[in-house]
């Protein structure tokens, strides 16, 4: 059964609360903005200073620091990313858009990734202030070991999320590698400092699930228990479509996250968000928990989805109750 984690009345450390700007990360946001607008980047920035929350992002790094198998962690990924991409040869290779998306099956047949589609490039997720040039965008995804993220919020669980985005960024650089031997240009984009387009939309849109109350997309076959890194390319690879298989509707009757989240940041219920109804996480209560516990990830460990083999079973009954009622997932 799972924990009510509000019972620990968690409360911020006050050096944490000082570090906090005047203005709210909701507000950076869009938090109930009733217009479209493209995003901004609120926090993991490569460059702090660029940011209001630049100082409580510096206490994350601060307070992980302290435990040395945290450095070792961002030592290892700087390490295993450090390899220079070739040059873009000079001759295109030339192949039907289906093939070129079918090659890409390599990359998880070998391991490297769990979960890899592609979308059209739209300008609408880019961050603002950010041009992208390129036409698609390559979605990578890597499955978090269950037993480690499971015991979130504890240090293991986040130096699963440390491991997981090794491997995103260790694929995607590799898949920017591989396309520019092929003759096309190629840009990896390694989360969480991902300042050029946010990841989320782009990875809803290829098909690898939707938006969970929690914030974070859930698949069918992997819950919510995964990390994304992107590849930008002008390759002409076709586009894998989006899926729904009843998401929406369970998370507005599921209240699991919500009564597992400590510093209460999960809504019951849609909010406004730049001109859109969208599941959402208060930015400001997330974080300060957050930045006390290595990453915390308890939303997605608790996420009935992320259980090993419970997703594809859910998701099947969802087809049967939708099928029944004739509502469509």
């Amino acid at each position: 059964m799972t924990t009510d984690r509000r019972k620990t009345d968690f409360r911020p450390k006050p050096a944490l609360l000082a570090r906090m700007p005047e203005i709210s990360g909701n507000a950076i946001n869009g938090l109930g903005e009733a217009e479209f607008r493209r995003p901004d980047v609120v926090y993991w920035a490569p460059n702090m200073d660029d940011i209001a929350h630049g100082d409580v992002q510096r206490y994350f790094y601060e307070q992980s620091a302290k435990e040395p198998a945290f450095s070792n962690a961002r030592e290892a990924r700087v390490a295993a990313t450090a390899f220079e991409l070739p040059p873009v040869a000079q001759n295109p290779e030339q192949h039907d858009p289906a093939d070129w998306t079918a090659m890409l099956d390599h990359f998880v047949d070998a391991g490297q990734c769990e979960m890899i589609g592609v979308a059209d490039m739209n300008v609408d997720w880019a961050f603002e202030g950010q041009e992208v040039s390129q036409s698609k965008i390559i979605m990578v995804g890597v499955q978090h070991d269950y037993d480690e993220i499971k015991k979130a919020p504890e240090m293991a669980a986040g130096l699963e999320v440390m491991e997981q985005y090794k491997r995103a960024a260790v694929v995607s650089r590799t898949i920017a590698a591989w396309l520019r031997g092929k003759g096309w240009e190629a840009e990896a984009l390694t989360g969480p400092l991902t300042s050029a387009v946010t990841m989320i939309p782009p990875a809803l849109a290829c098909g690898f699930g939707e938006l969970g109350k929690h914030g974070s997309i859930i698949n069918k076959e992997f819950g919510a228990s995964f990390r994304l890194s992107a590849v930008l390319t002008d390759a002409p690879f076709a586009v894998t479509p989006p899926r729904t298989f009843g998401v929406d509707e369970f998370c507005a009757s599921c209240r699991i996250c919500e009564d597992a989240c400590p510093p209460i940041a999960i809504s019951p219920d849609k909010q406004t968000v730049r001109g859109a109804q969208k599941w959402y996480v208060d930015f400001d209560k997330c974080i300060t928990y957050f930045n006390e516990t290595h990453g915390c990830a308890i939303c997605i460990a608790e996420c009935p989805w992320s259980r090993p083999g419970v997703g594809i079973n859910l998701a099947r009954k969802l087809e049967r109750r939708s099928a029944r009622l004739g509502t469509g997932a």
